[in-house]
């Protein structure tokens, strides 16, 4: 029977950068592989922290990341109502900026997060995506300030259909893992399997749904799956694997 390794502590380095008037918490672990990794957190009460048992796997088998707290959120902290999905991205290339390098960049972006990384793609060159149970969102969404006017465009039935990701994902020319939880109540199923389809001219792409796995219990139902975590995460490090 396969036991899954233990989470590591992980050598945080922190740092932080003053953006829109805020200080944006972060940290930076190191890893072997040549790869930078950033990583997108979702909306409500996420926060990097949530990611540690991932980042934790990931640094296992050889991938660093680097994880930010949105505007809003964890020691970032602030008001929602100051940030947009348009802001959370600005704040995503300005903590890449922070961190220049020459390596080739993924991006991992777990539910709105995974909107605001496939959002990157227009204005960096990214040779990987993972995203995690994927929210997309409607263009018409995209500069709203977080409150009751976005809540209302984004409650539109089916609102997200006329999103831009899947234009994007067409023009995509890199490594793409979408990862989904069988029983997610927030995201239709539709919606991971449609941003696959769309990815046509990927190098590589997979559709990797958990079984039993819910929008905010996906990573610590696998912890208790030993063997299915260890799979998922081959597979996350597949996708991570890029060259220059």
């Amino acid at each position: 029977m396969i036991q899954a390794a233990p989470v590591a502590a992980l050598s945080l380095e922190p740092f932080e950068l003053a953006w829109g008037g805020q200080h944006i918490k972060a940290d930076f672990v190191a890893g072997s592989a040549a790869t930078r990794t950033l990583i997108i957190h979702g909306a409500g009460a996420s926060e990097r922290r949530r990611f540690a048992t991932l980042r934790s796997a990931l640094c296992q088998r050889g991938f660093g990341s680097t994880a930010f707290d949105c505007i809003g959120h964890g020691e970032t902290g602030g008001s929602m109502r100051e940030s947009s999905l348009s802001c959370r991205t600005r704040q995503a290339e300005a903590v890449l900026d922070s961190q220049p390098g020459a390596a080739p960049l993924a991006v991992i972006g777990i539910s709105m997060g995974a909107y605001n990384a496939i959002k990157l793609l227009e204005t960096r060159v990214v040779a990987a995506l993972v995203l995690v149970v994927p929210g997309v969102y409607t263009p018409a969404a995209y500069d709203l300030p977080f409150g009751p006017v976005f809540s209302a465009a984004i409650r539109r039935e089916r609102s997200w259909a006329d999103t831009d990701a899947w234009r994007l994902l067409e023009q995509y020319p890199g490594r793409l893992l979408v990862i989904a939880a069988e029983n997610d109540a927030v995201i239709p199923a539709e919606i991971p399997r449609r941003l696959v389809e769309a990815a046509r001219i990927t190098a590589w792409r997979r559709l990797h749904v958990v079984p039993g796995a819910q929008h905010n219990r996906l990573f610590s139902l696998l912890v208790e799956r030993p063997e299915e975590f260890e799979n998922t995460m081959a597979m996350v490090a597949t996708c991570l694997s890029v060259t220059g």
